[in-house]
């Protein structure tokens, strides 16, 4: 093909490489933005203007609104305008092709954003082969903004007009001058040398234009194709017939017409094989995203347009590869190509061996961070589930479809389609929580065909299996249809429904409540079991607000009260009471009969208990705990206070376990804690003195004997107590908070000391257990369920902070884990340290140091959250970055500072046993808080860690104060560097560390390691400054570092030190000039 292609060639293309040279020689740099419809200014020099003239002088009678304007300038005319345009360029390349040809390639120049004018001498002119490479050296890439990369509308509008005019001048041309072997070849030689340019303008904007001319030449190769093809058929015509009926003239022309069209096609064959070979399979690897983007959407077109070419494996190999690119962008184009190849039935059969190779990669990108690439690799794969059914393997539906329970609604929706098809195949897997919203989109109609599952429902040949599965999808559609809930962290759904959407569930729930009203009584009388009630209850809850009948709900309330005869599970239990609650608005009409059902249920379980309790509790310890879980389980949503379940089960809690009759104190527990929030709900007209003196009384009653059960030896018991305190304590602060304080308001109860520790101890004990081998070996769902359970009990407990209940002081014991269980719980601590910093935010400071001082004192050894001196400074840093704005938290940081060092330093008297404070130690983790200082305020703590240590006696030679070293050397790297060491003068500049006084340094351009030479220098260094502004009383010291001296191999490294008088002497001079950012001069 290619030695075919050089038959057509007969102009040379090294005089268009030169001509290309000498457009970037003479091109002028003016660069602005564009701004409005067309950012160019017209430029007609004295070539281009004459040749502009004589392509719209034919025209301009005719279309007054095309003037003389380049070929550039049509781009912003509108598609009419540029078909005229180039049907009068085509008229004017025959009259004049060089000329003709010198406006398109200028065209082509200017795109890429060079505003140079293109003149014959340049195409007439020749130098050597590296004028090219100077003149793309000359241009300054780092200015250029070229029409494709413009923001905004008008970069993607320059982008669409450029595309249609390269497949307009292909299509007009195809008839006439396309195959005059001039045209092409310059303009392929032009795109392909221009495209190959390492300037990232010229490389973009003519690949782009490549890629289209390939496309629209394809198009050609295609009318070529159908006229062959058409050829072909009359002379098979002709050919039949007999000698008689033969026209052989006709024939003739038949198949001169025939193969002229086939030298055409082969011709259009070698160009589109040149500009694959001399673009693409150059730049689909290109560093630029964009220009790898428009050659794999480019070649997803081709194998679509001319599959017998482009779609075989030589080819799709590219595509399979770019799969694997690390920018999205290039993977999505790679998907979006795929999808109209596989949307086509009759190119399935080429694809065999690309779905053997590339499967299970276009199934890991449903896991693209990407979430639009993900989306739509999973349309991808439910095109290819459509097409072909030996592709994907039940393995990989399994897979695929746990992306119903995706975070992102768009792709759950997508994968819902698979659900929907394969939902009976794949239903145990899939039968705890049924996705239905991902369903809704693709399975609606079907879904809310309420009358049509209620009535399989009632048939009698159904297994216990289809039962299941059908009343979870009738449950899971009528909750989607009048709630249309959203899975928790499930993103990219609407938040607020549109008028008429709203209207279209106002309508679903008329037509599922006329419908469910009448046959669920007979549902709940011919599905019994406690799995299938749940759902049913959950039907009520939402769907029966809009019913009139009250004979109908009189017959439901007695077939409800028939199953709660019958079943006890938590889950009925807690559905029957949101069911009752539902029907209990005062708003409907059936509301004192559903009231007078509930009162009449509720009394009969409290005198069954009260004889039950009469009785020997021991031999009947089954039946209270059924009547304990019901009542507390209507306590939760109904206020019972009339019955005085408080008074009738608080002394259970007194029955000692010991005596083996004691009632099970779960449920009492709970009964009681919903009696004390339902007594602390009185309103502000109900509420008397009796009444507060009475709530008082009965809040510290429970939380006393709550209190005593924290210590229980059942888990379940010690947890129950525990929320039951949190949840009653947090509703009595909320209480006094929102109380009208004009009006007589509730007595204040403050808990105990002791109650205070045990819930600390209770927190920290249990919701802070370490990841011991009995979690993890019980698997991941026990492990996840234990999760929960623990965020609920530290949620709880620092709701009591947040609250004002506990001090805040207390939170200090929960901030300490902050870092060990940063994943578990680290979203609940940083939110209560933002809620205290609201509150107070000086008092949360001191909360933060007394986290961490607690934690030095126990030397990391006391609780299991720190274990290791590096990780309390690593929970210092992340403490300290809690502190964003530092003029907001300016006294914050100051507090910690001042805290920190009088923690250290406090009641410490140097002795000869004792020379350094016991928890020096802290002023290393102190240090991370330096950085949040303002220069002011570091100047402030540095003279008040100064008047602390000036009565000590500091030798800077010794390890045991490297950490004073470290925390004095925070506080002056970003202060002020004249007030820290401007009184001394050298040549070499030595760098302040930010973290670390040990970095390594390089002297005389001999590099010394880290471990031996750089603790010596850096110690020396800032002995120096450090005695100097503070230590320079001292004499004692000073005297004995100055004496000091060494004769070992590292002396040629040490700093020296001046005497005192020439130090002091050097500063005030010193101090006149301003010193560079953070570094101090030092004499070496």
């Amino acid at each position: 093909m290619l030695q075919h292609t050089h038959s057509y060639v007969n102009v040379d293309p090294i005089k268009h490489l030169f001509l290309v040279c000498h457009i970037f020689k003479t091109a002028q740099r003016r660069r602005k933005r564009a701004q409005g419809g067309s950012e160019n200014v017209k430029r007609k020099s004295a070539k281009a203007g004459c040749s502009s003239a004589r392509r719209a002088g034919g025209s301009r009678s005719k279309k007054k609104h095309v003037e003389a304007v380049t070929l550039f300038e049509v781009v912003t005319m509108g598609k009419s305008a540029m078909q005229a345009v180039i049907d009068d360029w085509i008229e004017a390349y025959v009259r004049d092709r060089d000329s003709a040809l010198l406006d398109l390639i200028g065209f082509f120049i200017q795109c890429c954003g060079c505003k140079g004018v293109v003149t014959a001498e340049m195409c007439q002119s020749k130098e050597d082969g590296d004028v090219m490479n100077k003149m793309v050296e000359e241009l300054d890439e780092d200015s250029v903004e070229y029409p494709l990369t413009q923001s905004g509308p008008y970069g993607r509008w320059f982008h669409s007009e450029f595309c249609d005019f390269v497949s307009v001048l292909v299509n007009q041309c195809q008839h006439s001058v396309i195959f005059d072997s001039y045209l092409m070849n310059t303009l392929i030689s032009l795109l392909t040398e221009l495209s190959n340019s390492y300037v990232r303008a010229f490389r973009h904007t003519c690949t782009l234009a490549a890629v289209k001319l390939l496309s629209s030449l394809l198009g050609v190769a295609l009318s070529l194709s159908v006229g062959i093809e058409n050829s072909q058929k009359l002379s098979e015509v002709q050919k039949r017939k007999t000698t008689r009926q033969k026209n052989t003239p006709q024939l003739e022309k038949i198949q001169k017409k025939l193969k002229e069209l086939q030298e055409k096609r082969t011709e259009i064959e070698s160009m589109v094989d040149i500009i694959f070979k001399g673009v693409f399979l150059k730049r689909y690897r290109d560093v630029l995203p964009e220009i790898r983007s428009i050659c794999m959407e480019g070649l997803g077109l081709w194998m679509k347009l001319h599959s017998s070419v482009f779609l075989n494996d030589s080819y799709l190999k590219y595509m399979g590869w770019m799969m694997y690119d690390k920018i999205p962008d290039v993977r999505l184009k790679c998907v979006l190509s795929l999808q109209g190849l596989y949307g086509d039935p009759l190119l399935l059969p080429k694809l065999d061996l690309f779905n053997s190779r590339f499967k299970d990669r276009m199934i890991s990108m449903t896991l693209d961070k990407d979430s639009e690439v993900a989306l739509q690799t999973m349309k991808l794969l439910v095109l290819i589930s459509k097409t072909s059914d030996d592709v994907l393997t039940p393995d990989d539906y399994k897979q695929l479809l746990q992306f119903v329970y995706s975070s992102q609604r768009p792709l759950a929706a997508t994968a819902g389609e698979l659900f929907f098809s394969r939902y009976i195949e794949f239903h145990n897997e899939h039968n705890e929580n049924q996705p239905m919203d991902s369903l809704w989109d693709c399975g609606g109609a079907l879904l809310k065909d309420w009358s049509t599952l209620t009535s399989i429902l009632l048939q009698d040949n159904l297994t216990q299996a289809q039962q299941a599965v059908l009343v979870e999808i009738l449950v899971a559609s009528v909750r989607q249809a009048s709630e249309g809930p959203v899975l928790a962290g499930r993103s990219g759904a609407k938040k607020v429904m549109s008028a008429r959407e709203k209207k279209f569930q106002i309508d679903d729930c008329n037509k599922l409540t006329e419908h469910l009203i009448v046959v669920l009584p007979k549902l709940l009388t011919k599905v019994f079991t406690s799995h299938f009630i749940t759902g049913y209850f959950h039907i009520n809850i939402r769907c029966l607000h809009l019913v009139r009948l009250l004979q109908v709900v009189s017959c439901l309330l007695e077939e409800m009260e028939a199953v709660l005869d019958l079943h006890s599970g938590p889950a009925v239990l807690e559905a029957a009471a949101r069911t009752y609650l539902s029907l209990c608005v005062e708003e409907t009409t059936w509301c004192s009969v559903t009231r007078a059902a509930r009162d009449s249920l509720v009394q009969r379980w409290v005198d069954q208990l009260t004889s039950l309790l009469q009785d020997s509790v021991k031999e009947k310890t089954g039946e209270v705990l059924v009547t304990l879980k019901k009542l507390g389980a209507f306590h939760n949503c109904h206020d019972l206070s009339q019955w005085k379940l408080f008074e009738l089960l608080s002394p259970l809690l007194s029955v000692e376990s010991s005596q083996g009759g004691a009632p099970p104190q779960v449920p009492v527990l709970q009964c009681l804690s919903y009696s004390t929030l339902w007594s602390l709900n009185t309103s502000s007209e109900t509420l008397t003195s009796r009444k507060a003196v009475a709530q008082r009384l009965q809040l510290r009653l429970f939380c006393e004997r709550s209190h005593s059960c924290l210590s229980h030896s059942d888990n379940n018991v010690r947890q129950q107590a525990f929320l039951g305190v949190c949840d009653v304590l947090t509703a009595h602060s909320y209480q006094l908070h929102v109380w009208d304080p004009t009006s007589f308001g509730p007595l204040l109860y403050t808990p105990s000391p002791k109650l205070q520790r045990a819930l600390l101890t209770f927190v920290c004990a249990h919701a802070f257990a370490g990841r011991d081998c009995e979690s993890q070996s019980r698997g991941e769902i026990s492990r996840l369920d234990d999760l929960h359970r623990r965020r609920n009990l530290l949620a709880a407990f620092c709701k009591l902070i947040v609250h004002g209940v506990l001090e805040m002081s207390v939170a200090a014991e929960v901030f300490m884990y902050y870092m060990k269980y940063y994943n578990d719980f680290g979203d609940i601590i940083k939110e209560t340290m933002c809620r205290t910093r609201q509150m107070d935010k000086i008092e949360s400071a001191r909360t933060l140091v007394l986290s961490l001082q607690q934690e030095q004192e126990s030397g990391g050894q006391a609780h299991p959250g720190v274990q290791t001196f590096t990780s309390i400074k690593e929970l210092a840093r992340r403490f300290a970055l809690t502190f964003g704005d530092l003029v907001k938290f300016r006294e914050c940081v100051v507090v910690i500072h001042r805290n920190g060092i009088e923690f250290v330093f406090q009641e410490f008297n140097q002795t000869p046993e004792t020379p350094t404070p016991p928890y020096l130690s802290y002023l290393t983790i102190l240090s991370e808080f330096s950085s949040k200082l303002l220069k002011p305020d570091k100047k402030t703590v540095f003279s008040y860690l100064q008047k602390h240590t000036a009565e000590h006696i500091i030798d800077h030679r010794e390890e045991c104060w490297q950490p004073l070293i470290y925390y004095r050397a925070s506080l002056l790297a970003a202060a002020e560097v004249d007030d820290a060491g401007s009184y001394v003068s050298s040549d070499r500049k030595l760098h302040l560390p930010n973290r670390s006084p040990f970095s390594k340094q390089k002297l005389d351009g001999t590099s010394y390691s880290q471990t031996q030479l750089v603790p010596k220098v850096s110690l020396n260094f800032y002995t120096r400054i450090l005695i100097d502004k503070a230590d320079l009383h001292h004499t004692v010291i000073t005297s004995q570092l100055f004496s000091h001296q060494k004769t070992t191999d590292l002396d040629s490294v040490f700093i020296p030190l001046e005497p005192p008088a020439k130090r002091l002497n050097a500063e005030d001079s010193a101090l006149r000039e301003e010193p560079d950012d953070d570094t101090v001069e030092v004499e070496l």
